[in-house]
């Protein structure tokens, strides 16, 4: 096994003018927890869907799992799932519909793909809605079912980008459960999330891009600060930290007359 599941080299992508993602030097260690973290548009959906293949590179080197990226693609998408932030779903199908699709797709034999479907969908709690269309479903059992089918063919890297964004607390708690039971057996984690308590609590690396720019890449047991702190300063907003409101600025509340 490589020590890095993921290691990038100069990564870059660029639209026109504009510098998405720059320079990229990622390194996620094999069996790691590893949070991408960054502002709104720093670029960490374009590395994802660089590191997943649904977007190409400009320029630079991706190694996934030890082996080249750009010309070894096919064979390591099959061992790669992915929850994209906009889920991509086929709102046509049932759930139990599209879950067959996905691990038809990934060559499933049809006993094994039988009794995954079965617990999936059972611990999703989506096996009562076997005849009801995916486009009406909620956000929350959207986010459930994109996550079933990323799980289903036993991934050894598993990418998440905002898996918590949308859903409540309950969903929660069995995303951030069934992260961590993949983790104790040795699968590679990249999560993107804005919920800096949950990547604290979950993730055991963290990279912090900000402008296109990794800022930032430790071992979560490393940092000296709390990792908001070490986020707000890595990317350099503090200012925007700060509170400008002048009927806030007072020692105490006014009542209106």
């Amino acid at each position: 096994m490589s020590e890095y599941a993921i290691e990038t080299i100069g990564l870059s992508k660029s639209f026109d003018r504009f510098h998405a993602v720059y320079d990229l030097a990622l390194s996620v260690p094999s069996g790691s927890f590893y949070g991408f973290l960054g502002p709104n548009g720093a670029g960490k959906s374009t590395t994802i869907k660089m590191l997943t293949g649904l977007l190409a590179p400009s320029r630079g080197k991706i190694s996934i799992l030890g082996s080249d990226f750009t010309s070894d693609s096919l064979a390591t998408k099959a061992k790669i799932g992915v929850v994209p932030e906009d889920l991509c779903l086929f709102e046509n199908l049932t759930a139990p519909e599209y879950l067959a699709f996905i691990g038809r797709m990934y060559g499933m034999q049809r006993s094994l793909l039988g009794k995954r479907m079965e617990e999936l969908l059972g611990l999703m709690e989506l096996d009562k809605k076997g005849k009801v269309l995916i486009m009406e479903y909620s956000h929350g059992m959207r986010k459930k079912l994109a996550i079933a089918a990323a799980l289903i063919h036993d991934p050894e890297i598993l990418f998440l980008d905002e898996p918590f964004e949308g859903i409540d607390p309950i969903a929660s708690c069995l995303i951030r459960n069934i992260l961590s039971s993949l983790r104790k057996r040795g699968s590679t984690i990249f999560l993107t999330s804005h919920i800096l308590e949950i990547v604290g609590k979950l993730c055991s690396h963290v990279g912090i891009i900000s402008k296109g720019k990794l800022v930032m890449q430790r071992r979560i047991d490393s940092l000296e600060r709390s990792l908001e702190q070490e986020f707000v300063t890595a990317v350099g907003e503090q200012d925007r930290a700060k509170i400008n409101l002048s009927w806030l600025e007072g020692d105490s509340h006014v009542p209106a007359n």
